[in-house]
């Protein structure tokens, strides 16, 4: 499945023009999605239709879907029965997101709605929801999942249970979505705003860094940014991250040689499937590079775990192999030539035997 960045939009807390701007900003950068937040809904139907269709239907002219949050008591305060969709269809949305779930059976009839609608699930509760609803003969090309997020520190998914609920999804094939929070971003749905994260442990990530993660996971189809509005420079950096490869962020030596920056920014970098435990190695640039000379330098320290390092003229035929340490040692025969940042070390759980990978200088 194809994967895809949003933003977050929120009109009850918002200028309209300062979301059209944010909007269209995204747009040139490549994000296709939009998360809309009806849960604070307070004014009636006609106010909303205006309010919530105008910027819809803009962004559906710039090539971005919208998936409208809501709760049920939305349906109550605006007078629309479960079975007529036709409201939200004439705002533009793409689906509806049912931040409250119910006895799998309705949501099931709401996936054949003749809108078209897709019917967005909660994934943040690692229960068997999704199966029941399935049970139920579900219109599966209308189910999407998402995850919750969450404004108040210390209160989003640790990363074990977020992966134990992501995989009920996607071990159907369901398309998926999780958020990461921007750093510089005032505001979301509710009046604390400590960032808007799925997990935990992204609350005070660089942004990139935070979506270069979850893309790694391999299953989250969609990383929308949770809170409004993201600064430009974010937009730019989450729009340059690779979804498809994993991304690891480095920082180079002072004395690293102009060899050693070829090989460390060749796009085919991959981890060996006959992999060792003491460090990630990408053999294939030593044949490109068997020629180049690399004179000794850096190489007298004990290595630690995310040093980037590449044979010098001492190491024989593996001089200019590049390795990513796994674990402490010591090797003349190596150089090394940058560091991965340490809150990056979590990106090294994702290179497994056949890993396609790149790096990000950050220097």
């Amino acid at each position: 499945m194809k994967r895809e960045l949003g933003i977050s939009v929120y009109p009850d807390h918002s200028d309209p023009q300062a979301d059209r701007d944010y909007i269209k900003k995204a747009a040139e950068l490549g994000y296709t999605r939009i998360f809309m937040s009806m849960l604070e809904v307070t004014e009636g139907k006609e106010k909303v239709s205006e309010k919530f269709g105008s910027i819809i239907h803009y962004a559906k002219e710039l090539g971005m879907e919208t998936v409208l949050d809501i709760a049920p008591s939305i349906f109550n305060d605006l007078g629309i029965s479960y079975d007529d969709l036709s409201f939200f269809a004439e705002l533009g949305a793409e689906g509806i997101r049912l931040d409250e779930g119910f006895d799998g059976n309705k949501e099931a009839m709401l996936s054949y709605n003749p809108e078209g609608l897709a019917i967005e699930l909660n994934m943040s509760n690692n229960v068997a929801y999704l199966d029941n609803i399935l049970s139920y003969e579900a219109n599966e090309p209308f189910i999407y999942g998402c995850h919750n997020f969450y404004p108040q520190e210390g209160s989003a998914l640790p990363y074990d249970f977020f992966i134990d609920c992501s995989k009920r999804f996607k071990n159907h094939g369901i398309k998926t979505a999780a958020f990461i929070t921007s750093q510089s971003a005032e505001y979301g749905p509710w009046d604390v705003n400590d960032g808007l994260p799925t997990l935990e442990m992204h609350r005070h990530l660089p942004i990139d860094l935070q979506a270069r993660h979850m893309f790694a996971t391999g299953l989250i189809d969609t990383v929308i940014i949770g809170n409004a509005y993201a600064s430009d420079e974010e937009l730019e950096k989450v729009a340059a991250v690779d979804r498809y490869k994993v991304s690891l962020g480095i920082e180079f030596v002072p004395d690293v040689t102009e060899v050693e920056q070829k090989i460390v920014a060749d796009p085919k970098h991959f981890r060996r499937g006959d992999i060792t435990s003491t460090a990630v190695r990408s053999t294939l640039v030593r044949v490109k590079y068997a020629d180049v000379a690399n004179p000794v330098h850096d190489n007298t320290q004990e290595f630690q775990v995310g040093d980037v390092v590449v044979g010098n003229d001492e190491f024989g035929k593996y001089k200019n192999e590049l390795q990513i340490v796994l674990e402490p040692h010591s090797d003349a025969r190596k150089n090394l030539v940058g560091k991965i940042p340490q809150a990056e070390l979590i990106m090294l759980d994702f290179l497994k035997p056949w890993t396609k990978f790149q790096f990000v200088a950050k220097n």
